[in-house]
């Protein structure tokens, strides 16, 4: 499973991928595991240069290693556990949101 992570202010973030222990996603679809951290003030601003320059990320970590919790009503949550091929958590908006997350009754 891929891991990225959008929150470069997190302790955890090491150049877009999560090297937290464990990831808990809770029922508002918010990476619970988040912390911010006051010494990381400078933030890559990938979207700036994104034609010019190559963003630096970190290698990909394997699932394995990662537990990932999920309580969202999610479709790839499955009994706690999270299933899907990959997770990416956002940086727009001011909580970390899982932005992989599909409703498990969607309608076609």
């Amino acid at each position: 499973m891929d891991i990225r992570c959008r929150k470069a202010l997190c302790k955890y973030n090491d150049r877009f991928t999560c090297k937290a222990n464990a990831v808990l996603v809770d029922e508002e679809v918010v990476c619970t595991s988040f912390e911010k951290d006051p010494l990381k003030e400078d933030v890559q601003d990938v979207t700036k240069n994104l034609f010019t320059e190559k963003p630096s990320y970190a290698p990909q970590r394997d699932s394995k290693t990662l537990e990932i919790k999920c309580k969202a009503n999610c479709l790839f949550n499955h009994n706690g556990q999270c299933v899907s091929n990959g997770i990416t958590l956002n940086s727009i908006k001011e909580k970390p949101y899982c932005i992989s997350y599909l409703h498990e009754n969607f309608e076609n």
